[in-house]
């Protein structure tokens, strides 16, 4: 009936009168747990998570108990970031019901979340072994592989995961790797899997493919200024370009060092670096200091420097570099491109299905969490400056309130 605080009562009184009765226990644990949400306390959460920790070290607890606290214990866990906490309850559960390979899928997701792929992948083989058609263990895996960058050998784990059907396995992520996967063997299969992932209500389109996105929000691959209404940002950056090449090339000849090389695994081949000045809305201060007149200019639009869902970032891609079709993460977020050295011919970038290039001095705009590709096959190195935006739509409270990327 909704009365959790009179069920708290109820259960406690319970517990005082039978302290040995798994089951008291066990519902007060869970009375707990309603009334932490209903209040949305961390404090009360932790409560129930130690009730339900209790209820599996009482006498002759019943199995399906057993499994029921300490699956809800970790889940709880998880909730509050507790990952190393919830490990240890997935391992004893592994422990207990050995044979149970849902518990062993469960503890790979948690070796997953601390980061902790190799043991991942253990837990993954092992359950494969058990049960060779486990869908979701085949998912899991094949995501391990290609993080590992084994392209070929993930796709048929998450291909054949993927069309189990199998619970927890219907999930954007794996539409996203494998078709991230086919399409860098060269299988024009992949667009099948990003439809269907589509269909599924995974992707906002077949090439509109973010996986942290809030609904509502204009979508189109290129925009123009005026669309964007930051019209004074992407003049200031025009009518100032020469100063921010300026800096960004006393930079690059001085301190190589400052420019990082790439590490999103996005390149086929090549050579593709980045000095970033803004991440996730936050200045690197030293950075600054090496060109202080471009991050003095960005202060002024906090649209930019604001932005915790994009960097402030020059980029330098050298010639033969192929950066692979990719996605961004989010769709709250526009990205400008201004060109500060763009050799004559050999450089180009798609959005979707239409190619540009860059011209020194200009600003392009485009929406990454479409589908892009660029090429550098020109005869010298490209440098340009990056500026992510807020999505014009977003509202002040959601730009205050969005978690960052």
């Amino acid at each position: 009936q909704g009365k959790v605080e009179e069920a708290l009562r109820a259960f406690e009184a319970l517990v005082n009168q039978y302290p040995q009765s798994p089951r008291a226990r066990y519902g007060k644990a869970q009375s707990e747990d309603d009334l932490a949400e209903k209040m949305r306390s961390n404090e009360m959460l932790q409560k129930a998570i130690n009730t339900y920790d209790e209820v599996v070290s009482l006498p002759n607890v019943p199995s399906d108990l057993i499994k029921l606290s300490l699956k809800r214990e970790a889940d709880r866990q998880q909730f509050l970031g507790r990952m190393r906490g919830s490990l240890v309850t997935l391992q004893k559960l592994v422990q207990l019901f050995p044979g149970d390979t849902s518990f062993k899928n469960d503890l790979g997701v948690g070796y997953l979340l601390i980061g902790d792929n190799s043991n991942a992948k253990r837990v993954y083989e092992e359950v494969l072994s058990l049960t060779p058609n486990d869908g979701f263990a085949k998912v899991h895996y094949g995501f391990i592989l290609k993080a590992e960058n084994k392209i070929a050998e993930s796709i048929p784990y998450l291909k054949e995961g993927l069309e189990s059907g199998d619970p927890g396995t219907d999930d954007g992520r794996f539409y996203f790797h494998l078709g991230d996967a086919l399409q860098r063997m060269g299988d024009k299969e992949a667009y099948r899997w990003y439809e269907l992932g589509y269909q599924r209500g995974h992707f906002a389109s077949v090439w509109q493919r973010s996986l942290y996105n809030v609904k509502g929000l204009k979508a189109q691959p290129w925009w123009t200024a005026r669309e964007t209404g930051y019209t004074e940002l992407v003049k200031s950056l025009e009518k100032n370009w020469k100063l921010i090449r300026d800096e960004g090339l006393a930079v690059m000849d001085k301190k190589r060092s400052l420019f990082l090389p790439e590490d999103e695994n996005l390149r086929e081949k090549g050579d593709w670096s980045q000095f970033t000045l803004w991440q996730q809305g936050r200045k690197n201060e030293n950075a600054c200091k090496s060109v202080p007149k471009t991050c003095a200019l960005l202060e002024r639009f906090p649209e930019a420097t604001g932005c915790r869902r994009g960097q402030i970032k020059y980029s330098i891609m050298h010639p033969g570099t192929h950066v692979w079709p990719h996605t961004g993460p989010t769709n709250c977020r526009l990205r400008m491109h201004l060109g500060l050295v763009i050799p004559k011919e050999g450089c180009r970038i798609r959005c979707a299905q239409e190619n540009r290039t860059w011209e020194e001095g200009k600003v392009l705009i485009f929406d990454d969490s479409f589908e892009h590709e660029v090429w550098q096959d020109a005869g010298s190195y490209r440098l340009i400056f990056i500026v992510d935006v807020w999505h014009p739509e977003l509202s002040a409270q959601q730009r205050r309130t969005l978690p960052a990327i």
